[in-house]
């Protein structure tokens, strides 16, 4: 039928697909809707797990001032919405472009990453990596971005702290006690630094820690019969100095990526001390602190999030200026709620949009 067969050639619509793109678009499809799934499932049992505490949570809420927690909710937002913009800076100092609503679920799929898998936030910077190398970003210039990200967070907490303990110092005083906690968060962040400085100008200082874990990948590959990775090191290493360099050629746009970190920084403390003014914290030490002690323990406990240690962290230093331990807990439950529970919801949503859980070749 003549007729037929030139009515289906011109309507793309009518037109079937070949049958290699149909198994392609079908295992894509499969795959997605796996990866939606695992998800889920793990949404469901941390909800599970915690379940009881979300309870005890919207309990606890309503005791606390609903114009205070509402500007708390509103203080965390912005705070992600900086590190939205932040991110998009950290990937244009490597000359790569970023479009905002692509970091911004960066921002909520690290988090979630990092909660489910707790690594120190490998899981996340792995994340950013994947996601980056589907759009065809070199490994090392999306390792570099993902890891000036995490330098400029980390960064950003330590100026604020900073900031805050001076203003106290010159103001109420403060305790020998608090500048040991700072000098901790000041040496963490100089080890990040240096990692950056040193993959920059001196990479084969790097090539030498890095060779004998690739050596090592290599004994196990050949044990499953796989290829080896030989180079794999040297690749990386080079790939990821040159994206050093390129962060040092555009210190507009790092110092960019710094400022909206800083920003993001100064929203979640202001999300802490509108949690403890809505029940009636109203010294600004403990606030100051509170959120010190509750952002540096979340840094460095091995616990998702740090969960469990920061509360207890905080509680501990309520008491040293003596807030009573019923407002100390409410305190606490409800800004871990806000900065637990909604990203980490967030993220199980927005991390199945991310290249790299829809692949390649979606939009």
């Amino acid at each position: 039928m003549p007729e037929r067969e030139a009515f289906m050639s011109d309507n793309p619509a009518m037109t079937p697909e070949p049958p290699e793109q149909s198994v392609e678009k079908s295992s894509r499809s499969s795959l997605s809707k796996i990866l939606a799934g695992g998800v889920l499932v793990i949404v469901l049992a941390v909800i599970f797990l915690r379940g009881d505490q979300l309870v005890e949570l919207a309990d606890t809420v309503r005791k606390g001032a609903p114009v205070f927690l509402a500007l708390a909710v509103v203080s965390q937002l912005g705070k992600y919405f900086a590190q939205g913009w932040a991110y998009i800076y950290c990937f244009h100092a490597v000359s790569e472009g970023f479009r905002f609503r692509e970091s911004i679920k960066l921002v909520f799929g690290t988090f979630f990453m990092n909660t489910v898998a707790p690594s120190l936030n490998l899981a996340g910077m792995t994340l950013v990596v994947d996601d980056a190398a589907k759009r065809g970003i070199p490994a090392g210039r999306a390792t570099s971005a993902a890891l000036l990200m995490q330098v400029t967070i980390d960064t950003g907490f330590v100026v604020i702290m900073l900031i805050g303990f001076g203003l106290l110092s010159v103001t109420v005083g403060l305790q020998p006690g608090w500048l040991l906690v700072g000098l901790l968060a000041v040496l963490l962040v100089s080890v990040l630094v240096t990692v950056m400085i040193v993959g920059g100008k001196r990479p084969e200082l790097v090539i030498r820690v890095l060779t004998p874990i690739e050596r090592l990948a290599d004994r196990v590959l050949r044990k499953f019969k796989k290829g080896p990775i030989d180079g794999w090191a040297d690749r990386t290493v080079r790939s990821f100095s040159e994206a050093s360099g390129l962060i040092v050629q555009n210190p507009r746009k790092t110092a960019a990526a710094f400022g909206f970190s800083i920003l993001a920084s100064t929203f979640e403390l202001g999300c802490f001390a509108l949690t403890g003014v809505a029940f009636g914290v109203q010294a600004i030490e403990p606030l100051v602190c509170g959120y010190v002690v509750a952002t540096l323990f979340a840094m460095i406990s091995f616990t998702p999030q740090g969960v469990g240690v920061v509360e207890a962290a905080v509680l501990v230093a309520f008491t040293l200026f003596g807030i009573s331990q019923a407002t100390g807990i409410a305190v606490v439950m409800v800004y871990r709620g806000i900065v637990f529970w909604l990203p980490f919801l967030v993220g199980a949503i927005l991390i199945q949009r991310t290249k790299a859980f829809r692949g390649k070749g979606a939009a």
